[in-house]
């Protein structure tokens, strides 16, 4: 197991004799989903962990695109968070992540779907590829948050997946955990109304201290400097974070 970001000239780990391998970075939120899930489920895996601006040379054998989160299951290997996370569901199946009933299966994968513009709209905050006022910022995401707000409203569960977290939990809270790094960037908080998104807050609150998020809990200040050393364009050193 590598806790250590492997860079170039570095050898590959030998593998874990009936563990898992996930191939890894500490502060990716994608990478993030994976851990979730193979710890909610408690599955035997390692983590190999990959400096994704300076990668070792073998790892295009294992992801052609060098991207992360890869996961080796030994008779192959299985990249994209949310087909790891189906996968996983599916060879590893205690404790359930999606609901049994079909539907509400469907539904739930509907609804991770929805998480696409929050994910695409944070990246460009985030990394400061468009230039506009926390207004304009939380305008451009209300629409999308008030979704996942208008479900748990509907659902009247305190987590989506009910009682305990589920699969679109585990999707979703990388960018939950990160949320406070919008403030860091912009220097300030999205003017957001206090009456606004109370569930979706109280969700993060409530994920905050289950055992499975606590267990690799970094929060935003930790990922506000791997931005600011993508930024930078600075030989990285992400182990020291």
């Amino acid at each position: 197991m590598s806790v250590e970001h492997l860079t170039e000239g570095s050898k590959k780990p030998e593998k874990a004799e009936g563990k898992l391998r996930l191939y890894s970075m500490e502060y990716c939120p994608f990478a993030h989903r994976a851990r979730l899930v193979l710890l909610a489920k408690n599955i035997p895996h390692d983590i190999v962990n990959i400096n994704l601006i300076n990668k070792p040379e073998w790892y295009k054998d294992v992801h052609s695109e060098g991207k992360v989160p890869a996961l080796d299951v030994g008779s192959k290997v299985v990249v994209e968070s949310l087909d790891i996370a189906d996968y996983l569901e599916e060879h590893y199946p205690t404790p359930p992540l999606y609901p049994a009933e079909p539907l509400a299966r469907e539904q739930d994968k509907e609804l991770i779907q929805k998480l696409g513009p929050i994910v695409s709209i944070f990246a460009k905050l985030i990394l400061g590829q468009e230039k506009k006022s926390t207004r304009e910022w939380l305008d451009e995401l209300s629409p999308h948050l008030q979704v996942f707000e208008n479900e748990l409203k509907k659902r009247n569960t305190t987590f989506f997946g009910g009682d305990n977290p589920g699969m679109v939990d585990y999707m979703l809270w990388p960018w939950g955990e990160r949320a406070g790094t919008i403030a860091l960037v912009l220097g300030e908080k999205l003017p957001v109304a206090d009456l606004d998104f109370l569930l979706l807050r109280a969700w993060i609150k409530t994920m905050r201290k289950t055992p499975v998020v606590d267990s690799i809990y970094h929060g935003p200040e930790k990922f506000y400097k791997t931005v600011l050393i993508k930024l930078a364009a600075i030989p990285p050193d992400y182990d020291s974070i």
